[in-house]
């Protein structure tokens, strides 16, 4: 049995971070450059823009609009910590529970 936190990890964080590549990019912003802005590898950004790593998941309106932000941020060089925010939308997503409903357990609080 796979614990919430496994199901974090290996889903809703890469599809987040997946989601705001994809936002990046779609705001002209190179792979090279999100890859800088998410501080991961230019490959994961190209991975994740391809389907070939992330999992698609589907946002509720809340997470959708706070990755917008988080990436229209990151465009303009105002989020002084990455990390806190991209565990605010994981909250978001987590809360939400759509995303949690896929497993017969829930993701936590």
């Amino acid at each position: 049995m796979e614990a919430p936190c496994q199901k974090i990890v290996w889903d809703v964080l890469p599809a987040i971070r997946a989601a705001i590549a994809a936002e990046l990019v779609h705001r002209g912003v190179s792979q090279a450059d999100a890859a800088k802005m998410l501080e991961i590898a230019p490959s994961a950004v190209s991975q994740y823009l391809s389907g070939k790593r992330g999992y698609r998941i589907e946002f509720g309106d809340d997470a959708k609009k706070a990755i917008g932000q988080l990436a229209q941020d990151l465009e303009q060089k105002r989020v002084d910590n990455l990390i806190s925010r991209i565990c605010d939308i994981c909250r978001q997503v987590r809360n939400d529970g759509e995303q949690c409903r896929r497993y017969e357990g829930r993701c936590g609080p």
